[in-house]
């Protein structure tokens, strides 16, 4: 009977708008309590989480993204990409979802992308002839679309809670991650077939380059770095937000060292703070599962129901989508310690395991009515969420499809691995 009332208590917290973190924290200290476990274990995985040697690369990645939203730097990127590949057949269409992944990348979610470039890449398209439902559906679905790239924060938060490595998950997320961009830029190809095509101008696209060319390096310096083995993920971060410290508030003088800088500072860091308290309530939780050998008796009850490895990667497509929907993608990571041993009995690669998290929820950030992307479209063009559902419906199944794709040919995954 209390644990009834406990739980039907847990689910009137988060109704009615309680912090994730807040509602796993209840759970974990029931759970300690239930079980006679010193509740200063959260506190102990807290102190173990800032002795992680990527705990670095969350906050300085973090702090370069918003610097980077900060400036100007989202409209440059978008005129090097139109001056770039616009004159190609949709190529408008691949400038936004090129543009979108690319910042997506770099500050670690959706939100901040549809919010930030939103307002600016759909009337580039409705400009250029595409109908008002293509574009509301491409840009709401084009705001997660970087989740699987370096620097992605999910990717990091992932490696972390799972405790695989993030240089092979970086790695890992490129040929996926690529492979869901261009499934999606054939759909904007096809609409852009039958519209006039801009000619290539070489003076607008050399003018542009010299415009973002100090942004131009980043990601290259970043994922080249990365893959060819020069830095980690921690000397990427640092190389990172320094150089867009230096290149924004010295070079380009876009943000304030007086009021722009501690403006950053302030947004990145309370997102970096969410981020670590659902990390430590998640990691103290994690324990709990695992000291009550959750993960060994949900493998046993999956056998004894004849689940294959087939049957189990079809329920958790459905289980992470389900979560996706109604969580934001850092706090639904929760349930990765849950996860990973369960598919490591199945013989799932951890590496393999993180990318299909990660391509799920990029999904599920997209799929009405509950979607982060749904709604955060809806608010931003002033759109009912059925319309914007209903226009984002073409995207949402060439994501499921590639999704599909993804969960089951782990080839994709592992092909710039090293085991």
């Amino acid at each position: 009977m209390i644990l009834v009332l406990v739980c039907l208590g847990l689910v009137a917290l988060f109704l009615a708008g309680s912090p994730v973190f807040a509602i796993l924290g209840a759970i974990a200290l029931y759970g300690f309590a239930s079980h006679g476990i010193d509740p200063s274990t959260v506190i102990i995985e807290l102190y173990r989480l800032t002795r992680e040697p990527v705990f670095l690369a969350i906050p300085l990645f973090t702090f370069a993204g918003y610097m980077l939203a900060e400036s100007k730097a989202p409209q440059r990127l978008v005129a090097l990409a139109q001056a770039l590949i616009g004159w190609l057949p949709g190529g408008v269409a691949i400038v936004v979802l090129a543009s979108c992944a690319v910042f997506t990348a770099f500050t670690g979610g959706s939100g901040i992308t549809i919010v930030a470039l939103g307002g600016l890449v759909f009337p580039i398209l409705r400009a250029e002839g595409y109908s008002e439902k293509f574009s509301l559906g491409l840009v709401t679905s084009s705001g997660s679309m970087g989740l699987l790239f370096p620097p992605s924060l999910p990717i990091i938060l992932y490696g972390t809670l799972s405790g695989t490595s993030i240089d092979a998950l970086f790695r890992a997320g490129i040929v996926p991650g690529t492979l869901l961009i261009v499934a999606v830029a054939l759909l904007g190809v096809r609409q852009g077939a039958r519209m006039p095509r801009h000619k290539f101008d070489a003076g607008v696209a050399m003018r542009a380059i010299r415009a973002a060319g100090w942004e131009i390096p980043l990601p290259f310096v970043v994922i080249g770095g990365i893959y060819a083995g020069w830095f980690t993920a921690n000397e990427a971060a640092a190389v990172t937000a320094f150089y867009t410290f230096l290149v924004e508030t010295v070079i380009r003088r876009e943000v304030s060292l007086r009021k722009g800088i501690p403006h950053v500072m302030t947004e990145s860091m309370m997102l970096v703070g969410a981020v670590l308290m659902i990390l430590a309530v998640a990691m103290g939780l994690s324990g709990l599962l695992i000291d009550q050998e959750v993960p060994q008796r949900l493998f046993a009850l999956l056998q004894s129901a004849g689940a294959t490895r087939w049957v189990f990667l079809i329920a958790l497509n459905v289980f992470l989508l389900l979560v996706g929907m109604v969580m934001e993608i850092f706090s639904a990571l929760v349930v990765v310690p849950l996860i990973v041993p369960v598919a490591k009995q199945y013989g799932i690669d951890p590496v393999h395991l993180g990318i299909i998290f990660l391509a799920n929820l990029e999904l599920a950030y997209v799929l009405p009515p509950t979607g982060l992307n749904v709604f955060l479209a809806s608010s931003r063009f002033r759109k009912p969420i059925l319309e914007v559902g209903r226009a984002a419906l073409p995207f949402i199944l060439i994501l499921a499809l590639g999704t599909l794709v993804i969960t089951y040919v782990p080839a994709l995954s592992l092909l710039f691995v090293e085991h």
